[in-house]
């Protein structure tokens, strides 16, 4: 069943800050920090995954069972990306079905085609604003609860401008979609005037480390008709650097020691996160003084 949280905050008009998880040392982290929900992204699992680019390399058998994972080991509502449904309509209906299946509280759908791209990146192209339309309605044919949210995001702002995108967004809204993602808007005016213009919650992409799209506040996106912030690059960037840093002073110094304690996470905190007092419980209460060997 479907985490009804998610709808529920919304209706209450709660603003929701979701942080991007790609591992589950990721979601463990931030499933401890008290968020509304945790946003799977499609690039930090690509990369965590497979080493390759967010490009429409990974597939629906490649992502549902981490996304599965995500949602089965957080107690958080999980967000999560699909990219293109990983396919036309069966795909798309298929893929709701699986991500449905395995626990996640909202779906990501984009316009992109396929192959498609990360929407920070060039290059990327989008179908018909009417055949996305249509998936989006076997989308919502597909879920079993309405629990389960319907984000649909389009792309079009980049190569065919604003007003495109506000159209297909409005759209997108009147095929079934609970949630509108306008991505890449390349200006606060820009996203000021997709809250005014689409009535529907809506998501606003905030990319750190030099993403297209201005970041703004809670605060700030919360006033100009915003719902959900998602912040999909944050833990696996925070993450690159640590290591990068790491492993550069390792190679310099042949040591560890004056890397910092601000960088290396703590290894007795590392266990209580992975679950290790647990064993170390059930070690105690089931292991049997061993019999004495047998005279030879």
């Amino acid at each position: 069943m479907a985490d009804k949280r998610l709808k529920e905050a919304l209706a209450a008009k709660q603003f929701i800050v979701a942080p991007g998880i790609f591992d589950m040392i990721s979601a463990r982290i931030a499933d401890r920090m008290g968020f509304s929900a945790l946003y799977a992204t499609g690039y930090g699992t690509v990369a965590s995954h497979l080493g390759v680019p967010d490009a429409g390399i990974a597939t629906f058998s490649d992502m549902v069972s981490r996304m599965g994972r995500f949602a089965q080991g957080s107690a958080t509502p999980v967000i999560a990306d699909a990219d293109t449904g990983y396919g036309g309509l069966l795909n798309v209906r298929h893929t709701v079905m699986g991500y449905e299946a395995a626990g996640i509280a909202a779906i990501q759908l984009e316009d992109q085609e396929v192959p498609k791209k990360c929407g920070h990146t060039p290059g990327r192209r989008v179908i018909p604003a009417e055949e996305m339309a249509l998936k989006i309605e076997v989308a919502a044919e597909a879920r079993k609860s309405d629990d389960f949210l319907i984000i649909a995001r389009t792309d079009a702002r980049t190569t065919l401008g604003l007003d495109e995108a506000i159209r297909r967004g409005k759209l997108f809204r009147k095929a079934g979609a609970d949630i509108v993602f306008i991505e890449s808007p390349e200006t606060e005016d820009e996203m000021k005037r997709i809250g005014q213009e689409i009535d529907a919650p809506l998501l606003a992409n905030n990319v750190d480390g030099g993403g297209r799209t201005p970041i703004l506040s809670a605060e700030k996106l919360a006033s100009y008709g915003y719902d959900i912030a998602i912040y999909p690059a944050l833990g696996f960037l925070t993450v690159a650097a640590a290591l990068e840093r790491s492993y550069a002073h390792l190679k310099a110094k042949g040591v560890t020691h004056g890397i910092g304690d601000d960088v290396i996470y703590d290894f007795a905190k590392m266990n209580e996160l992975m679950g290790f007092p647990e064993v170390w419980d059930f070690d105690r209460r089931w292991t049997r003084d061993q019999p004495a060997k047998a005279a030879e």
